[in-house]
């Protein structure tokens, strides 16, 4: 098969969706790779190291025109045109916050299979973990620089200093990006609580934690008494594949502090907070009611290197089945077939149906 390696072209976006190392596995099994000039770049990698690993260097157009085509972040407006109905894609999609896109992919009949939609048997989601594990840090990193006076926030240390109180971290969601983002809170010394709808889940976090946070149950009520206590909440709440629920609502900014600070991790598949929309790296945040929103769409693009290892190690394996087996694969693999989004114009994830009123049809039938 022919593989091709865009350079991603999204605002700040410096990740590639195959390293070196990916490249020579494929290239060992037969595949011919072709890697956009550059791509790699901004992860430190050159093109010299894409050529030694067997690649071949082309142009957006050549890489594009592969059979398939790997990337990291969804195809934005102006890769558009390169859809088709032969193509098959395999990137993050987030389609239930993306009607164009959604749109755009039926319409050229593109087999698309989404990262953050393949799941194993036990429901967890292998593809979108290592980057869920990289915003999580992020957002108490992002969060804690936000919140300085000169950048407009409420001049508050997470950690605080001997006779001084920390700061108060609101956690919403405890799965891999709360996690992650409670252990960077803590390991600053903030005060850090953590809502979760899931009971077994925060015994989990209480355990693991050694009852050093504050768990509790996510519900309105408690989401509205917690949130005057809070100088940084973060979102990270997800539902598979379907459109994240509005749990912080507009009419709660009124009890939050003046220039305390929001990080919706959740904003690529439309943010658990209502007033919280997409940003870029180049312009990460902006104010509504007093509260600084920072709505970064690809926060692991601000590191790269890392982030790009990170993916990378949990992808390839299912590069190299589709590789070797074409749209065959996923009939073949169960995580595979889960994480089909689109194919021959249907429509084949619930969540994104539901989110925009389209037909959906199971993946099952759509393959036969």
């Amino acid at each position: 098969m022919i593989i091709g390696l865009p350079k991603e072209i999204k605002v700040k976006e410096n990740r590639v969706a195959l390293t070196p190392g990916g490249v020579a596995s494929l290239v060992r099994r037969g595949h011919t790779v072709i890697v956009e000039r550059s791509a790699g770049v901004g992860s430190g990698i050159q093109d010299t190291e894409y050529e030694q690993a067997g690649a071949q260097l082309g142009s957006a157009a050549e890489a594009w025109a592969a059979q398939m085509v790997v990337k990291v972040k969804e195809p934005i407006k102006s890769e558009y045109g390169y859809l088709r109905p032969d193509l098959l894609l395999f990137t993050y999609l987030h389609l239930a916050a993306d009607q164009p896109l959604t749109d755009a992919l039926l319409s050229a009949g593109t087999t698309a299979v989404a990262y953050e939609t393949v799941q194993l048997d036990d429901r967890s989601l292998p593809l979108l973990t290592p980057m869920s594990e990289v915003a999580g840090r992020l957002s108490v990193q992002a969060g804690a620089y936000h919140l300085q006076k000169p950048i407009g926030g409420r001049g508050v240390l997470l950690g605080g200093v001997p006779g001084v109180q920390a700061g108060h971290v609101v956690v919403i969601g405890g799965g891999v990006v709360g996690t992650n983002a409670a252990k960077m809170a803590m390991g600053l010394g903030a005060k850090v609580t953590v809502l979760d709808v899931n009971h077994g889940r925060l015994s989990y976090l209480d355990d693991v934690f050694f009852g050093k946070l504050t768990t509790m149950m996510s519900n309105e009520a408690n989401i509205r008494s917690i949130l005057p206590e809070a100088d940084l909440v973060i979102g990270g709440v997800l539902i598979p594949g379907a459109k994240a629920p509005h749990l912080v609502t507009r009419d709660m900014l009124a009890t939050m502090q003046e220039g305390s600070v929001i990080v919706d991790v959740a904003v690529d598949q439309g943010g658990c907070v209502e007033t919280i929309h997409a940003t870029t790296h180049d312009d990460p945040t902006y104010i509504v009611d007093g509260v600084i929103h920072y709505g970064v769409a690809n926060m692991p693009g601000a590191v790269p290197r890392t982030s790009t290892f990170a993916l990378t190690n949990q992808t390839i394996g299912y590069v190299l089945q589709l590789a070797d087996k074409g749209v065959e694969a996923l009939s073949a693999s169960k995580p595979l077939l889960r994480g089909l989004n689109t194919i021959g114009g249907k429509l084949t994830y619930a969540g994104v149906a539901e989110a925009f009123g389209l037909t959906y049809t199971a993946p099952e039938v759509a393959l036969a």
